[in-house]
């Protein structure tokens, strides 16, 4: 059974910085891209930030200079660190276990976590 468990959401005031793990089994993180995508209320999802063999990653703009990805094999987690959060980072992040689909030639999630809660609030 695959899982992905993720942690470290919580409130944090502007400017401030918080680390998410995401956690797996059932599969190797090395196997897959890894994701972390957001959703705040209202809003539609958006990836955040994906990791991908052989370590290349990718960002939103919004998070470029802020947000930084990275995965450890041998504990078989992803993490998202996350500095001079804002208020509209506020939003439920989740981690996704992505393969490539050569139908549509993207990332499409296999697996999701159940999601983390970011507030970025004072």
């Amino acid at each position: 059974q695959v899982q992905l468990v993720e942690s470290g959401g919580g409130l944090v005031q502007p400017g401030g910085s918080l680390r998410l793990s995401c956690a797996a089994s059932g599969i190797s993180v090395a196997a897959y891209a890894m994701g972390w995508s957001r959703q705040a209320p209202g809003k539609q999802r958006e990836l955040v930030a994906r990791i991908r063999n052989p370590g290349i990653t990718n960002y939103a703009d919004s998070v470029k200079g802020r947000f930084t990805i990275s995965r450890d094999n041998a504990k078989n987690t992803v993490y998202l660190q996350m500095s001079s959060l804002k208020p509209e980072d506020t939003a439920v992040y989740t981690c996704t276990a992505e393969t490539f689909n050569r139908l549509t030639y993207s990332f499409t999630p296999s697996h999701w976590g159940q999601g983390t809660p970011v507030t970025v609030s004072s």
